[in-house]
């Protein structure tokens, strides 16, 4: 008898995380052996229970699924990774498969879509919800500097150009000048309206 796909989940709704673990367990091939909230606990618990694929959110506390996902491709590459996501941003899809995610999904889709990804990502190929891959094909590449989306990210909660510089150890003067960059490219009228479009976008 062939052993079951031991299984990991990272979701941080219980109610989500529950319900997909009971969808899973009807697979007769599947088993979810590990369940964490987090996305800094995925490492740990992926090594602990020696799991073949990782089911991972991408909006965790500790650490976004992304990051998780680029950990484990350099952690254990071996591992298969699929990245569930309730925001169908084309920017997710690209950074996702940048961070060397095997299969991007959207949460709403079919039990039996997952669990069918999850056999196919252990045969080797990539899975991807096509509607979010011609979104991504048709909003292009994220135009944006990995600096620009950390000042960005920092200035969402409003905080004034000298916040940012000394939270950031940059000058105002820098933080001013990749902040108007990151405008401009973006075609926004002030900071605000950027830090939407790009979190829209799944850019940031």
């Amino acid at each position: 008898m062939v052993s079951p796909v031991r299984v990991l989940l990272a979701e941080d709704q219980s109610m989500v995380r529950e319900a997909l673990t009971a969808l899973l367990g009807l697979e007769p091939d599947i088993e979810v052996v590990a369940q964490v909230a987090r996305g800094d606990e995925v490492l740990a618990a992926a090594r602990a229970q020696e799991v073949d694929v990782a089911l991972l959110d991408i909006e965790m506390p500790g650490m976004s699924g992304i990051e998780a996902a680029a950990v484990l491709h350099e952690e254990l590459p071996a591992l298969k990774v699929v990245v569930l996501t309730t925001f169908g941003r084309p920017g997710y899809l690209r950074r996702a498969m940048e961070s060397g995610a095997d299969a991007f999904l959207v949460k709403d889709a079919p039990a039996a879509q997952l669990a069918d990804a999850v056999r196919r990502v252990l045969a080797g190929e990539r899975v991807i919800d096509p509607t979010l891959a011609a979104a991504a094909l048709a909003d292009g590449a994220n135009p944006l500097t990995d600096r620009e989306r950390g000042i960005l990210r920092a200035a969402a909660d409003g905080s004034t150009n000298a916040e940012l510089a000394a939270a950031l150890h940059l000058s105002q003067g820098t933080v001013r000048n990749y902040l108007s960059t990151a405008i401009q490219k973006l075609a926004a009228r002030n900071r605000a309206e950027a830090v939407r479009i790009a979190r829209e976008k799944g850019w940031l």
